[in-house]
């Protein structure tokens, strides 16, 4: 589950606001202590009513979605052997459950954005680091933004991936992905062949 929240950082924080609940898309950087506790930091802009309207110390759930896609039933050889298959969708997600904290210090959003970059950053022959930017021109973007931070209280993953279909189905689910194209197509093809199912 840390591993699909470090490849898909982009959340969808949900939270109780005045005129019901709250949905924004939110880019986390997840920070796990040396005892376990995750955490997810992230921020908002100033304009985002969320961080007033939400409060502090408020329930929260961010979403965090892997690769998706829609399953042909042609794909499974089954099909051809007696007809009993549907299309369905398959897809890989984390369900992050806890408290919900907001930090209007420019200290506590500049370290978040550090994080943030250099993870996003990683890997990259030239990495761009904030502090390529000049610092004033940082320093007015941070102004204009809030800091959000997630404690952690509850991970669900879900992740369905063929896992209820036969060897040769799933093979065919994996083919048909890979015939698709895609990056997304492709993952989605990798967790089909790395999960078992139904004949294992």
């Amino acid at each position: 589950m840390h591993a699909l929240i470090r490849a898909c950082p982009l959340g969808v924080l949900v939270v109780a606001g005045a005129g019901g609940l709250e949905a924004n898309h939110i880019p986390f950087f997840l920070r796990v202590s040396d005892g376990g506790q995750a955490t997810l930091l992230g921020h908002v802009a100033r304009t985002n009513p969320v961080w007033r309207t939400a409060g502090a110390s408020s329930a929260a759930l961010v979403v965090f979605q892997g690769p998706a896609g829609y399953v042909s039933p042609g794909w499974y050889p089954s099909k051809q052997e007696h007809g009993r298959v549907v299309p369905t969708w398959n897809y890989a997600a984390v369900h992050a459950q806890g408290t919900i904290a907001f930090h209007d210090d420019p200290r506590w959003t500049r370290r978040q954005m550090d994080w943030l970059t250099h993870h996003m950053e990683a890997g990259r022959e030239r990495p761009w680091a904030i502090a390529d930017a000049p610092a004033e021109y940082i320093d007015k973007l941070v102004a204009n933004v809030v800091g959000v931070e997630v404690l952690v209280e509850r991970l669900t993953g879900k992740w369905k991936v063929s896992q209820n279909q036969s060897d040769a189905n799933r093979a065919g689910v994996v083919n048909g992905l890979i015939e698709a194209g895609g990056s997304v197509a492709a993952e989605l093809a990798r967790l089909v062949a790395e999960h078992p199912g139904a004949s294992r």
